[in-house]
């Protein structure tokens, strides 16, 4: 079997290689394609190649393996997060909780006890100009100024649980 080449193949290829059949293909041409058994066969095979050519990369549109790494580098990232976050929420809702039973027991306090420091809060200037050693002493062993203690331990919590809630909403 011998292949014999047409005369007008290297026109036929370099139409099908600009993507011009059959829109740009003259009529002569394309008459000869038709009549011509080695033409009209590469025309055929070219046609095929091209079509599932297209069809084969309209399907397969995979990404690089480097984007799949690193999304899947973010999705373990993003599960760990996860995971630290649910204590610290946990975290949160304790500090809000002490918060609120540390108000409701100083306005429980004040309420049964009436406000008593207001007196006291007046006079604390003077003392501590007056006599700052034995404001201290004094505060401890006298159950009147227990109030003196109480207080700033309350407000130091208080704050602390504060600073607590707002170190672990800011981190989310």
């Amino acid at each position: 079997m011998t292949f014999r080449s047409c005369p007008r193949e290297k026109e036929v290829t370099e139409l099908l290689a600009q993507g011009g059949w059959p829109q740009a293909c003259p009529p002569d041409l394309r008459a000869h394609v038709t009549a011509c058994r080695s033409c009209g066969d590469m025309v055929l095979v070219a046609t095929a190649f091209h079509a599932v050519r297209t069809s084969a990369a309209a399907q397969a549109n995979l990404s690089s393996p480097g984007a799949l790494w690193w999304r899947a580098q973010l999705r373990r990232r993003n599960a760990a997060v996860e995971r630290v976050g649910k204590p610290i929420l946990g975290a949160q809702i304790f500090a809000l909780a002490v918060n609120v039973m540390l108000v409701v027991g100083f306005l429980a306090y004040e309420a049964t006890h009436g406000l008593e420091w207001l007196p006291w809060l007046q006079q604390l200037p003077q003392s501590f100009t007056s006599h700052i050693e034995t404001l201290w002493s004094s505060a401890l062993l006298d159950p009147s100024w227990s109030l003196m203690v109480l207080v700033p331990a309350l407000a130091t919590l208080a704050l602390l649980g504060g600073v607590a809630v707002y170190l672990a909403a800011d981190r989310q």
